[in-house]
Protein backbone atom coordinates (compact mmCIF):
# COMPACT_ATOMS: atom_id res chain seq x y z
CA UNK A 1 0.00 0.00 0.00
CA UNK A 2 1.21 3.53 -0.84
CA UNK A 3 -0.17 6.10 1.54
CA UNK A 4 -0.40 10.03 2.04
CA UNK A 5 -1.37 11.47 5.10
CA UNK A 6 -2.97 14.96 5.27
CA UNK A 7 -3.78 17.47 7.61
CA UNK A 8 -2.82 20.93 9.44
CA UNK A 9 -0.09 21.34 11.49
CA UNK A 10 -0.40 19.24 14.83
CA UNK A 11 -3.14 17.02 13.44
CA UNK A 12 -1.02 14.66 15.21
CA UNK A 13 -0.07 13.22 11.33
CA UNK A 14 3.49 12.47 12.79
CA UNK A 15 1.97 10.16 15.59
CA UNK A 16 -0.25 8.31 13.34
CA UNK A 17 2.59 7.66 10.57
CA UNK A 18 4.30 5.94 13.26
CA UNK A 19 1.58 3.60 14.15
CA UNK A 20 1.40 2.68 10.45
CA UNK A 21 5.47 2.32 9.91
CA UNK A 22 4.94 0.23 13.40
CA UNK A 23 2.32 -2.27 13.07
CA UNK A 24 2.01 -2.77 9.00
CA UNK A 25 6.02 -2.64 8.25
CA UNK A 26 5.36 0.32 5.64
CA UNK A 27 8.59 2.65 5.31
CA UNK A 28 7.89 6.04 6.53
CA UNK A 29 9.01 9.17 4.19
CA UNK A 30 9.19 12.12 6.49
CA UNK A 31 10.05 15.24 4.38
CA UNK A 32 10.16 16.85 8.01
CA UNK A 33 13.28 14.48 8.84
CA UNK A 34 14.72 14.95 5.46
CA UNK A 35 14.77 18.55 5.91
CA UNK A 36 16.20 18.15 9.76
CA UNK A 37 18.99 15.42 8.08
CA UNK A 38 19.59 18.57 5.46
CA UNK A 39 20.26 21.33 8.07
CA UNK A 40 22.14 19.17 10.77
CA UNK A 41 24.77 18.78 7.24
CA UNK A 42 25.11 22.55 7.71
CA UNK A 43 25.05 22.80 3.97
CA UNK A 44 23.95 25.96 1.95
CA UNK A 45 20.82 24.42 0.83
CA UNK A 46 20.29 23.09 4.38
CA UNK A 47 21.01 26.78 5.60
CA UNK A 48 18.47 27.88 3.09
CA UNK A 49 15.93 25.06 4.46
CA UNK A 50 16.63 26.39 8.29
CA UNK A 51 15.92 29.93 7.16
CA UNK A 52 12.46 29.40 5.66
CA UNK A 53 11.25 27.10 8.53
CA UNK A 54 12.04 29.59 11.04
CA UNK A 55 9.85 31.71 8.86
CA UNK A 56 7.16 29.49 8.99
CA UNK A 57 7.00 29.16 4.83
CA UNK A 58 7.28 26.08 2.52
CA UNK A 59 10.75 24.40 1.23
CA UNK A 60 10.71 24.78 -2.61
CA UNK A 61 8.98 21.96 -4.85
CA UNK A 62 11.93 21.17 -7.01
CA UNK A 63 14.08 20.46 -3.67
CA UNK A 64 11.47 18.33 -2.11
CA UNK A 65 10.94 16.46 -5.62
CA UNK A 66 14.42 15.65 -5.30
CA UNK A 67 14.39 14.53 -2.00
CA UNK A 68 11.06 12.27 -2.56
CA UNK A 69 12.29 10.54 -5.22
CA UNK A 70 15.76 9.64 -4.31
CA UNK A 71 13.74 8.40 -1.30
CA UNK A 72 10.69 6.04 -3.20
CA UNK A 73 13.60 4.36 -5.52
CA UNK A 74 14.69 2.78 -2.41
CA UNK A 75 13.91 -0.95 -2.85
CA UNK A 76 11.99 -1.09 0.55
CA UNK A 77 9.62 1.39 -0.92
CA UNK A 78 8.87 -0.60 -4.11
CA UNK A 79 5.49 -2.39 -2.63
CA UNK A 80 4.84 0.35 0.20
CA UNK A 81 5.54 3.51 1.26
CA UNK A 82 4.08 6.56 3.90
CA UNK A 83 4.75 9.79 2.96
CA UNK A 84 3.92 12.43 5.39
CA UNK A 85 4.12 15.99 4.94
CA UNK A 86 4.20 15.88 1.40
CA UNK A 87 2.61 16.57 -0.77
CA UNK A 88 1.04 19.52 0.42
CA UNK A 89 0.03 21.62 -2.43
CA UNK A 90 -2.10 20.66 -5.37
CA UNK A 91 1.16 20.90 -7.71
CA UNK A 92 3.01 18.66 -5.24
CA UNK A 93 0.15 16.30 -5.48
CA UNK A 94 0.13 16.30 -9.79
CA UNK A 95 4.00 15.51 -9.47
CA UNK A 96 3.05 12.42 -8.30
CA UNK A 97 0.66 11.46 -10.83
CA UNK A 98 2.31 12.81 -13.69
CA UNK A 99 5.35 10.63 -12.68
CA UNK A 100 3.14 7.66 -12.32
CA UNK A 101 3.56 7.64 -8.88
CA UNK A 102 0.71 4.91 -7.79
CA UNK A 103 -1.26 6.19 -4.12
CA UNK A 104 -3.70 3.95 -2.77
CA UNK A 105 -4.41 5.43 0.08
CA UNK A 106 -5.27 9.20 1.13
CA UNK A 107 -5.68 9.63 4.44
CA UNK A 108 -6.96 13.26 6.14
CA UNK A 109 -7.03 14.21 9.77
CA UNK A 110 -9.41 17.21 10.22
CA UNK A 111 -8.84 18.68 13.89
CA UNK A 112 -10.69 22.38 14.90
CA UNK A 113 -7.88 25.63 14.63
CA UNK A 114 -8.80 26.09 17.93
CA UNK A 115 -7.53 22.17 19.10
CA UNK A 116 -4.51 22.66 16.84
CA UNK A 117 -3.37 25.87 18.39
CA UNK A 118 -3.27 24.37 21.80
CA UNK A 119 -1.60 20.91 20.69
CA UNK A 120 1.46 22.83 19.09
CA UNK A 121 2.15 25.50 21.56
CA UNK A 122 3.84 24.09 24.38
CA UNK A 123 5.07 21.31 21.51
CA UNK A 124 8.98 20.56 22.54
CA UNK A 125 11.37 18.59 20.02
CA UNK A 126 14.84 16.34 20.39
CA UNK A 127 16.49 18.21 17.43
CA UNK A 128 18.37 15.89 15.97
CA UNK A 129 15.65 12.96 15.65
CA UNK A 130 12.72 14.93 15.31
CA UNK A 131 10.91 13.69 18.25
CA UNK A 132 8.22 15.23 19.64
CA UNK A 133 6.94 15.78 23.08
CA UNK A 134 4.05 18.33 24.27
CA UNK A 135 4.48 19.97 28.30
CA UNK A 136 0.55 18.91 28.55
CA UNK A 137 -0.56 16.34 26.62
CA UNK A 138 2.64 14.04 25.83
CA UNK A 139 5.54 15.39 28.45
CA UNK A 140 8.55 13.75 28.74
CA UNK A 141 10.13 11.97 31.69
CA UNK A 142 11.82 14.32 32.65
CA UNK A 143 11.43 17.72 32.19
CA UNK A 144 13.28 19.43 29.51
CA UNK A 145 15.26 16.15 28.74
CA UNK A 146 14.36 13.75 25.86
CA UNK A 147 13.75 10.69 27.25
CA UNK A 148 16.04 8.07 25.15
CA UNK A 149 19.35 10.07 24.58
CA UNK A 150 18.95 12.23 27.81
CA UNK A 151 19.81 14.98 25.52
CA UNK A 152 17.87 18.49 25.72
CA UNK A 153 14.74 19.10 24.06
CA UNK A 154 13.73 22.83 22.44
CA UNK A 155 10.61 24.75 21.47
CA UNK A 156 10.96 25.15 17.39
CA UNK A 157 10.70 28.87 16.89
CA UNK A 158 8.04 28.71 14.38
CA UNK A 159 5.61 27.07 17.09
CA UNK A 160 4.42 30.36 17.98
CA UNK A 161 0.98 32.10 17.25
CA UNK A 162 2.06 34.36 15.13
CA UNK A 163 3.66 31.82 12.79
CA UNK A 164 1.02 29.58 13.23
CA UNK A 165 -1.70 32.05 11.98
CA UNK A 166 0.55 31.85 8.81
CA UNK A 167 0.87 28.65 8.47
CA UNK A 168 -3.32 27.81 8.96
CA UNK A 169 -3.78 30.22 6.45
CA UNK A 170 -1.03 28.86 3.83
CA UNK A 171 -2.64 25.20 4.73
CA UNK A 172 -6.12 26.44 4.08
CA UNK A 173 -4.97 28.37 0.48
CA UNK A 174 -2.66 25.50 -0.85
CA UNK A 175 -3.80 22.47 0.51
CA UNK A 176 -7.47 22.92 0.29
CA UNK A 177 -7.20 22.39 -3.67
CA UNK A 178 -5.12 19.08 -3.21
CA UNK A 179 -7.74 17.57 -0.78
CA UNK A 180 -10.11 18.49 -3.53
CA UNK A 181 -7.98 16.74 -6.59
CA UNK A 182 -7.85 13.46 -4.16
CA UNK A 183 -11.80 13.52 -3.55
CA UNK A 184 -12.22 13.64 -7.20
CA UNK A 185 -9.89 11.21 -7.61
CA UNK A 186 -11.36 8.65 -5.00
CA UNK A 187 -14.99 8.91 -7.31
CA UNK A 188 -12.71 7.85 -10.21
CA UNK A 189 -11.98 4.92 -8.13
CA UNK A 190 -8.08 6.26 -8.24
CA UNK A 191 -7.76 5.69 -4.78
CA UNK A 192 -9.30 5.84 -1.42
CA UNK A 193 -9.68 9.11 0.30
CA UNK A 194 -11.08 8.92 4.05
CA UNK A 195 -11.42 11.68 6.28
CA UNK A 196 -10.62 10.86 9.84
CA UNK A 197 -11.43 13.49 13.37
CA UNK A 198 -8.18 14.08 14.10
CA UNK A 199 -9.37 15.55 18.05
CA UNK A 200 -10.52 12.34 18.61
CA UNK A 201 -8.35 9.98 21.11
CA UNK A 202 -5.51 7.89 19.66
CA UNK A 203 -7.16 4.46 20.41
CA UNK A 204 -10.37 5.49 18.36
CA UNK A 205 -8.04 6.64 15.66
CA UNK A 206 -5.62 3.79 15.57
CA UNK A 207 -8.60 1.62 15.45
CA UNK A 208 -9.82 3.18 12.42
CA UNK A 209 -6.60 3.15 10.78
CA UNK A 210 -6.28 -0.24 11.19
CA UNK A 211 -9.93 -0.83 9.52
CA UNK A 212 -8.92 1.14 6.84
CA UNK A 213 -5.76 -0.08 5.84
CA UNK A 214 -7.51 -3.76 6.24
CA UNK A 215 -10.04 -2.69 4.29
CA UNK A 216 -7.37 -1.89 1.52
CA UNK A 217 -5.61 -4.75 2.08
CA UNK A 218 -8.42 -7.28 0.94
CA UNK A 219 -9.16 -5.18 -2.32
Amino acid sequence: MKIILLGAPGSGKGTQADYISNNFNIPHISTGDMLRKEINKKTKLGEEIKFLISQGKLVPDKVLFLLIKSRIKKKDCKNSFLLDGFPRTLSQGMYLKNNNIKINIVINFYVPTKVLIERVIGRMVHPSSGRLYHSQFKPPKKEGIDDITGEPLIYRKDDNISSLKYRFLEYKKKTVPLIKFYIKENKLGNLGYYKIEGSDNITKINYLIKNILQKNKKN
